[in-house]
């Protein structure tokens, strides 16, 4: 679908309305959605395309995966989760997942952000550098 400048500005404006403190809210997204709707303004259909496409990208942004060999303590889930948050801001959404692939260490990825301390991801760097 084509979009036009005016309908990116408008979906822009749009979602600069649903982050009063910075972070996204999700009950303003829904009402902005559902007003738009009402209201099928000249475009609409374009606006919430972008609107979607900048919503997607922003939970995307905030949302984070921890592998690790063995189940983590609550006390290192939570330094790794306070660590990634000064790192990335506030309201970064984490899970934390097992992977016994990983053969050591942690691999984590917040939105195109990837950290890999794992063994077997440096065994795959060691054998490509060959």
């Amino acid at each position: 679908m084509k979009i036009n400048r005016q309908a990116r500005r408008d979906a822009k404006s749009l979602f600069q309305a649903c982050r009063p403190n910075g972070l996204l809210d999700e009950a303003k997204v829904r009402e902005v959605v559902t007003k738009v709707i009402e209201g099928k303004p000249r475009g609409y259909l374009g606006v919430l395309h972008y609107f979607q496409r900048l919503v997607k990208i922003e939970l995307a942004r905030m949302t984070g995966v921890v592998e690790s060999t063995t189940a983590l303590t609550p006390d290192l889930q939570g330094e790794i989760a306070r660590n990634l948050g000064a790192r990335h801001g506030a309201g970064l959404r984490l899970s934390f997942v097992v992977n016994p692939s990983l053969l050591g260490g942690l691999r984590v990825q917040v939105g195109s952000h990837i950290y890999d301390g794992s063994v077997a991801g440096r065994l795959a760097a060691l054998n490509e550098s060959f």
